[in-house]
């Protein structure tokens, strides 16, 4: 008897370290998991991983690009069973995508672009995005007046964003960007904040709107607003649906709209997708596009004066 319960047991050991050894190795590399929607985008996968039954790390470089390549080449040379990149140009780690592929170890990415080694894409269409916000921003300055710029051209979609407002401008003769400022990450609500603060005290009421290509600049532009013109009338909009800049929103600050991407949603379609190629099927596409929604005073059953 003692001899079959020892049996068991060794059998059950080994079926547990085969069990083990056969959970899914995923891991998320990013270099901005300080910015509120990419750490919303990786837990949120995380999430769908772990509900999968998958082994999800995530890996932070703390906008340090030289490291995240280096903690690629880690990962591949650890066999890890998939790769996701979160707002991340691929091309900027194409060496690492690239060894990846060799190493038959599937790469998405969630909020970045297309790559030809990246299986798929997930975002926002952020083109469009940038469209809209200008669209918005310059229907509520009825067509005319002087903005300020935040932009970040490091992130491939903020980039889609600048150029979306590239093209808007193009529309619009009587709208001027008189200032700019390239928003510094991690840390882009103070660096907005103190960006704004410089810009206020050189333009001052002659600043009608800022265009925020992501809310944490935004929110850092009505700090400042708030601090050093609070009885301006300029107008902030922004993309994200920051809880902050909702917030900001809702208690009727000079912060009007915002764009709020779906980020668990982008998650979501990713983490299908990933299941789907690990199980030897193909992605239905190489990018596909979540929606995104307008978030104003009205959308949120506030009434300003």
């Amino acid at each position: 008897m003692k001899m079959i319960k020892s049996t068991l047991a060794a059998f059950a050991l080994t079926l547990a370290g085969s069990t083990a050894a056969l959970a899914t190795d995923v891991t998320i590399l990013t270099p901005y998991i300080s910015s509120i929607p990419t750490n919303e985008m990786a837990q949120s996968f995380k999430a769908e991983g772990e509900k999968r039954g998958w082994d999800v790390t995530i890996i932070d470089t703390r906008n340090d690009f030289g490291q995240l390549a280096s903690r690629m080449e880690d990962t591949v040379n650890a066999k890890a069973d998939a790769i996701v990149l979160i707002s991340t140009d691929p091309a900027q780690v194409g060496d690492q995508v690239a060894m990846a592929a060799e190493a038959g170890i599937p790469v998405i990415s969630l909020d970045g672009s297309k790559h030809d080694n990246v299986d798929v894409n997930v975002t926002s269409n952020n083109f469009e995005l940038g469209t809209q916000l200008s669209e918005a921003l310059f229907k509520a300055l009825d067509g005319k007046g002087n903005i300020v710029k935040f932009y970040h051209s490091a992130h491939p979609g903020v980039h889609q964003r600048e150029l979306g407002l590239d093209e808007t401008l193009k529309e619009y003769p009587d709208i001027k960007v008189i200032a700019d400022h390239f928003v510094k990450v991690p840390g882009p609500v103070d660096d907005g904040r103190i960006a704004m603060e410089n810009i206020l005290r050189q333009y001052g009421d002659q600043i009608d709107g800022v265009w925020a290509a992501f809310d944490d600049p935004g929110i850092g532009a009505e700090l400042a607003t708030e601090s050093e013109l609070p009885d301006s009338k300029l107008i902030i909009m922004g993309i994200d649906g920051n809880e902050q800049a909702v917030d900001m929103i809702k208690s009727c600050t000079h912060f009007k709209a915002t764009f709020r991407q779906d980020f668990p949603g982008m998650a979501a379609v990713g983490a299908e997708e990933l299941e789907n190629i690990l199980a030897g099927g193909a992605p239905e596409s190489d990018e596909i596009y979540v929606p995104a929604v307008m978030i104003t005073p009205e959308s949120l059953g506030v009434t300003c004066p």
